[in-house]
């Protein structure tokens, strides 16, 4: 398997620098010596702190730029590619959330379609090497045949959210088409860990219990239909991007997009007694939590399971962290880090 090593000498500009994924690529990358410029308008869909906790980290770090800034704004995009002249581009700034674009619309397209328009144009302008980009597994809908490839038809999107990230991957295809822009999509399966999103289910679990209030289940309390999720740890995801950065796609159009999952779904219910053991062992104490079922949400896909053959073939790797050692590292961060001890 020969693929090209990260090159410390770019310039790499990260958006979306204050989120879960783009904080722990960042440092990643800064702890190889690059230059990293990042970019986050640190909106508050999410708690705030956690987001400048994160940057407090990265400012650490000599090599680290941030530019405080929404990628809806084309000057200010267009002001940082031409100061900055950056080599690499890694696109996480996005509205996250599949039932939060349900209520909101808007922020949606603002961030993830214009935005993203805002960053093609400014590699249409300022030539890149490699443009790499958050897609989602949300983009496969209630598609019934497992596991995901990307090959698999695409064209049924089950919330506001998956469109905006299926029209991401039709407009980095077209750029690349137009203007021979190397682009890599990604289409990432749930992913986890400590300092992740307060907005995801784990991290929802975890605060309900310390509140002493249940916990919501949409699967009907039906435990023979139960939902699945391919659950990606977060140091995979990051090793995943970091392998793809130097080796963009070859060939008449140089785009291509890749699932980066954990190829192991696990029922919703084992993660979540996964996740009560792991607290439990942070605490030093027995955790249940409370739970109430209710019936699956629209936007709510039953089953996600990636199918990493492509990745594995491109650049040698497969997400393997287990649930357990995954989850233990979120549940010993979270005790800590909101000191529940």
């Amino acid at each position: 398997m020969s693929y090209k090593q990260l090159d410390s000498n770019k310039v790499y500009l990260i958006t979306g620098a204050a989120g879960f994924i783009g904080t722990f690529l960042s440092q990643k990358l800064l702890e190889q010596g690059c230059s990293v410029i990042g970019v986050d308008n640190i909106n508050d869909y999410y708690d705030v702190n956690l987001k400048r906790t994160r940057l407090e980290q990265l400012k650490l770090y000599e090599k680290f730029t941030f530019i405080k800034g929404d990628i809806s704004d084309k000057a200010m995009v267009t002001n940082i590619f031409e100061e900055y002249k950056p080599n690499i581009v890694v696109n996480l700034a996005a509205q996250a959330g599949v039932r939060y674009s349900i209520e909101n619309p808007d922020v949606y397209i603002q961030s993830n379609v214009i935005g993203f328009y805002n960053i093609l144009e400014a590699c249409r302008h300022n030539p890149v090497d490699h443009l790499v980009y958050a897609s989602s597994s949300s983009v496969y809908g209630a598609n019934k045949k497992v596991p995901f490839e990307e090959s698999d038809f695409v064209d049924n999107p089950v919330s506001l959210y998956a469109s905006t990230k299926k029209s991401n991957e039709l407009m980095a295809h077209t750029y690349s088409h137009l203007y021979d822009i190397p682009a890599t999509g990604l289409r990432f399966f749930t992913v986890y860990g400590p300092m992740g999103r307060p907005d995801m289910a784990y991290f929802g679990f975890a605060n309900k219990y310390f509140n002493g209030e249940p916990i919501k289940i949409f699967n009907n309390g039906d435990f023979e239909k139960d939902l699945y999720r391919d659950f990606t740890y977060i140091d995979d995801i990051v090793e995943g991007i970091e392998r793809l950065l130097s080796n963009p796609p070859e060939g008449e159009v140089e785009h291509k997009v890749f699932n980066i999952g954990n190829n192991n779904p696990e029922r919703l219910m084992v993660f979540i007694e996964t996740l009560e053991k792991c607290l439990g062992n942070a605490l030093g104490k027995e955790v249940t939590f409370d739970k109430v079922f209710e019936p699956i949400k629209p936007g709510d896909v039953p089953a996600t399971y990636a199918s990493t053959k492509l990745l594995q073939e491109a650049v040698g790797f497969k997400p393997e962290t287990s649930i357990e050692k995954g989850l233990q590292k979120f549940a010993d961060w979270y005790v800590e880090y909101y000191k529940k001890k």
